[in-house]
């Protein structure tokens, strides 16, 4: 994986392989029911959030070594954002590379907020952001990242008594970084631990992960988990099920525990958008050509997550445009769709707003109403409770206004979040 969320997204794009189209699953498009915010009826509701990532100084701090009081000033000015687009959420990124944002007994301080990992920046920005954005209305989701301990692979580099360097058995370097073993029973309670003493310590309205699991593939290179397998493996078909296993036990055991350390958190996640393509499995893929399947290349299985109801909500990834060819958003929701019905855990679409106005990208993500049809589409579908927009940077700087287009066609009144 990348150094922070916008290059995995450039590498999701890039991994999109030239597998033959198949048929879609069919998700009948229904009425959902949800306010538009323009006022009339009931009041509108829905997730309207924002991700607000750290790792690599992406959205927050812009840049380390800030003093306390502008990097202060900085995250209320992303708060404020939200609130002026009429946004209810605000997913805040504090554990981005096995560290913290708040003063964790686990892990050292993230050297993204004064260059230096395990140094104390002089206050408490996860504290802060409770607050300020309760105080402004707005929900504050905990993002966290499980398994990413560098986005280098030097342990020498870690902070002096980092619990990487103290169990350096935990550890496996591939594709230039280190990473903790998923497999190992001992380091999924202690990523837990270290995960939920901020649950435990702080008001937060969720608990959130993105789409970083098992890591995505490097070409040419192995993750070497071959003695944990042997050791945990046994009763397993293959290492790929004893890997999605693990990956359950993650998301089982970390849902349970944080209904019963705050019962009122929910927990959600934000996986790559494809699952599966119907090449590769037909009676229950999506119509897309995906080169990064999350079933079989990050051991996530996202779809039996939703539709056994282990977690609260599902924000799938889905940064492509109307019409891409291989993995089209106008196929996507709907098959999410299908997938959340009958299910307690909410749908909400995960939007590309960094795409929109960059040179790079696809001509549709040149016209300021790409992101405003997206809504129009997902709202066909009484599954889908909501957006999140990546990220907060973007929010700001709107470089075509395809977010001030979002707000006057979508969210034209505030609405409350989703419950």
């Amino acid at each position: 994986m990348r150094m922070g969320r916008v290059s995995r997204r450039a590498f999701a794009v890039a991994a999109l392989s030239a597998f033959t189209m198949v048929p879609p699953a069919s998700a009948a498009p229904k009425e959902n029911g949800k306010g538009n915010g323009k006022g009339g009826g009931r009041a509108a509701s829905g997730m309207r959030g924002v991700w607000l990532a750290t790792v690599a100084n992406r959205d927050w701090p812009s840049r380390s070594g800030l003093t306390a009081t502008q990097q202060r000033a900085e995250l209320i000015t992303h708060l404020d954002r939200a609130v002026h687009d009429r946004l209810n959420t605000v997913i805040f990124q504090v554990r981005p590379t096995a560290d913290a944002l708040w003063p964790s007994p686990y892990e050292p301080w993230s050297q993204y907020l004064t260059g230096t990992q395990g140094k104390d920046p002089g206050w408490d920005p996860l504290g802060t952001a409770v607050e300020q954005a309760h105080a402004r209305g707005l929900k504050l989701h905990a993002w966290f990242n499980p398994y990413r301990v560098a986005t280098h692979a030097d342990p020498g580099r870690l902070a002096a008594g980092h619990p990487a360097r103290r169990n350096p058995d935990w550890v496996v370097t591939y594709g230039g970084k280190l990473y903790y073993n998923p497999g190992l029973p001992e380091v999924r309670t202690f990523v837990q631990n270290a995960m939920l003493d901020a649950v435990a310590k702080y008001p937060l309205d969720g608990v959130h992960f993105d789409d970083y699991f098992y890591p995505y593939p490097v070409a040419g290179q192995t993750f070497d988990d071959d003695t944990a397998y042997r050791e945990h493996g046994a009763g397993f078909p293959n290492r790929a099920a004893w890997r999605r296993d693990n990956i359950d036990k993650l998301v089982r055991e970390t849902a349970d525990r944080v209904k019963q350390i705050r019962p009122g958190v929910r927990f959600g996640i934000s996986p790559f958008g494809v699952w599966r393509n119907a090449a590769t499995d037909p009676s229950h893929g999506s119509d897309t050509r995906a080169g990064v399947q999350t079933y079989d290349d990050l051991h996530a299985d996202t779809r039996k997550w939703v539709r056994e109801s282990w977690i609260d909500y599902i924000v799938p990834q889905l940064y492509w445009n109307i019409g891409f060819a291989a993995a089209d958003y106008a196929k996507l929701v709907p098959w999410w769709a299908e997938v959340a019905r009958g299910s307690s855990t909410q749908l909400y679409v995960g939007e590309a707003l960094y795409k929109a106005g960059d040179p790079a990208q696809p001509a549709a993500w040149q016209d300021p109403a790409e992101l405003s049809r997206h809504l129009t589409l997902a709202g066909r579908y009484a599954q889908v409770r909501g957006h999140v927009f990546f990220a907060a940077k973007d929010l700001a700087a709107d470089r075509i206004g395809a977010m001030a287009r979002v707000v006057a066609d979508h969210y034209g009144q505030p609405a409350l979040p989703p419950r």
